[in-house]
């Protein structure tokens, strides 16, 4: 009897300790598997080997679980780089972000929801704001150049996890079911676009966040006033 609680205990002290890092590394794998609304505290517990009541010990409940899961996720973003112009550093931190979220594509809809954002949150936000200011632009414009910035990169992620198809192979599957089942002359412009843009060969879908992302950039700059004006 002696034998047999000595090695449960051996066992549990093998197995590694459960924290708060643990619990929202589980989360957010959870998360990316079966959407936020499957996120419970028994589907966190389940792959931890634990009881629910055990992940209490080291988060406060479910909204502690998404602040941190949130938080997690903005530090798997790059950080505008340090040695380079404006430009440069808010598209690299674009396109790690865009990256980053399709990974996660549960995190759009918390991004900012957040009331007790995490470490790694204020960091990013900071770090964006600062390479503006580095960059010249006013505080006025810095807002408005990341609010601009943010509302795109969000807005395309969505729209791109929302299509119905993956890669061009995918892609030229579904456009063409499409062209069969649609009558050339009663839509002529969707068919053109179809046939002479989205159909061509290297055609990728992506192209089209990197030619909206370079309009924007191209469009701000700093500015004193505050106000958006472009550049000529």
């Amino acid at each position: 009897m002696r034998e047999g609680g000595k090695g449960r205990r051996r066992g549990a002290s093998a197995r590694t300790p459960l924290s708060r890092e643990r619990v929202i590394r589980t989360a957010v794998a959870v998360a990316d598997e079966k959407g936020v609304a499957a996120l419970t505290m028994r589907a966190i517990a389940e792959p931890l080997g634990v009881e629910a009541m055990s992940l209490y010990h080291h988060v406060a409940g479910r909204e502690d679980i998404l602040d941190g899961m949130v938080d997690a996720v903005f530090g798997e973003i790059d950080l505008p780089p340090r040695d380079t112009d404006w430009k440069r550093a808010m598209r690299h931190r674009a396109d790690s972000a865009r990256a980053v979220l399709r990974r996660h594509p549960w995190a759009i809809g918390l991004m900012d929801s957040r009331s007790q954002p995490g470490p790694a949150t204020l960091r990013h936000h900071d770090a964006v704001i600062g390479a503006l200011r580095a960059g010249g632009f006013s505080v006025p414009m810095a807002a408005h150049a990341i609010s601009l910035i943010d509302s795109y990169l969000y807005g395309f992620v969505l729209q791109e996890l929302s299509l119905p198809f993956k890669g061009a192979a995918e892609l030229e599957e579904v456009a063409g079911a499409i062209l069969r089942e649609m009558p050339a002359d009663t839509y002529p412009h969707l068919t053109e676009l179809a046939a002479e843009h989205v159909l061509k060969p290297g055609y990728d879908y992506a192209d089209e966040f990197e030619f909206g992302l370079n309009l924007i950039l191209d469009a701000l700059h700093p500015d004193e006033t505050g106000s958006a004006t472009s550049r000529d």
